[in-house]
């Protein structure tokens, strides 16, 4: 592999875990309010599940962003890395929402809008690089559980 795409793999990938972790610490505060003095739905997971799970999607997502950057120029390229880094920012909100402002309709808004982002990335990223959008489907499933969990939570805990 050459050298620029090394660099590349690397950039996004730690742009992406960076997104992810960045919005981990801010509302580390809140997810441990949540831990302790919120109702969750069945078949919620243990908690040490949920980074573990975010770690390998994030890698995912930057593999995945990494393989459309390398790609040739077009306005497909361009219109999928615009849908990755919406979709990205979207992804950063909604733990705030969720953990911090605990507004767990508003967060669950939030996040059927990631839902509906993500595929459209996927749509955006299969025209440019068909390995690039498949590495999304855990994401995808993992956010459609995460509204099932969502809503769940706003449900139990009005």
């Amino acid at each position: 592999m050459k050298k620029h795409r090394v660099w590349t793999y690397a950039f996004w990938i730690l742009i992406t875990e960076a997104v992810g972790a960045l919005s981990g610490w801010l509302t580390r505060d809140g997810m441990e309010l949540y831990k302790t003095q919120v109702i969750k739905p069945p078949l919620f997971p243990p908690s040490i599940l949920f980074p573990i799970v975010w770690v390998v999607l994030y890698a995912l997502m930057g593999i995945g962003m990494a393989r459309v950057v390398l790609s040739a120029r077009s306005d497909e390229r361009t219109d999928a890395i615009q849908v990755y880094l919406l979709q990205l920012a979207v992804n950063f909100t909604w733990s705030i929402f969720f953990f911090n402002l605990r507004t767990y309709g508003g967060a669950l808004i939030v996040l059927l809008i990631l839902l509906a982002l993500i595929i459209w990335m996927i749509l955006r990223f299969r025209r440019v690089e068909k390995p690039a959008a498949y590495m999304q489907i855990p994401y995808v499933l993992w956010v459609c559980f995460a509204a099932y969990l969502n809503a769940g939570v706003w449900i139990l805990n009005g």
